[in-house]
């Protein structure tokens, strides 16, 4: 396999730190004949998909230079399970695999898809219900302020959710727009995603 290892620490002093997570990720190489090419985030938070690494790291993986990408702990590469399961609907539809080495997630394996398609689940569970909370707030101030809703969205009600979400992490109109193309999500037009159009679902 041609295989990306991802590496990621938030700050110079974190206890798990980049040598940390290679060895891990090394000592799984020496046993499965892996080639690793490593790419590295120093200073980033896992809060979004905003990072050139991970960024760096889709675009290789997309283009089918590398088939694998393998992370030593979940948290190195995402911390909202919204975008775990973007990541894991992209391995999906590009035909590239994940594994993440502390919860034994191996795309590469039957077990590991089986485990995978459940996170996308629970993923997909947790969108839906911040997207729930937010129509709930939307209301309240719509009959409080008396806001007129606007027309109805053509946006599918998960990718909506996930604007939601993102927009209530405080992600700006352009990260969500990176985030969503990173992903492979289209636009209601079928194309890309602007500022523009986000703010428009939003």
């Amino acid at each position: 396999m041609n295989v990306i290892g991802y590496l990621r620490v938030s700050t110079d002093r974190q206890d798990y730190g980049v040598d940390a997570q290679r060895e891990v990720i090394e000592r799984e190489a020496e046993r499965r004949g892996w080639t690793v090419h490593y790419i590295v985030d120093h200073g980033k938070s896992a809060r979004s998909l905003r990072r050139d690494g991970v960024q760096q790291a889709l675009s290789l993986l997309a283009s089918g230079e590398y088939d694998t990408l393998v992370i030593a702990k979940l948290d190195r590469l995402s911390r909202s399970v919204v975008d775990f399961g973007n990541i894991l609907r992209t391995a999906t539809k590009q035909g590239w695999s994940l594994i993440a080495l502390d919860l034994g997630i191996d795309m590469t394996t039957a077990t590991g898809q089986l485990v995978a398609g459940i996170l996308m689940q629970v993923a997909e569970w947790e969108a839906k219900i911040i997207g729930e909370r937010t129509k709930a707030a939307l209301a309240v101030a719509k009959k409080e302020r008396g806001i007129v809703p606007g027309p109805a969205s053509a946006i599918p009600a998960e990718v909506a959710s996930q604007i939601a979400a993102m927009r209530a992490k405080g992600l700006t109109l352009q990260a969500i727009a990176d985030d969503l193309n990173s992903a492979g999500i289209a636009s209601p037009k079928g194309g890309r995603w602007y500022p523009t159009s986000v703010r428009r679902a939003a």
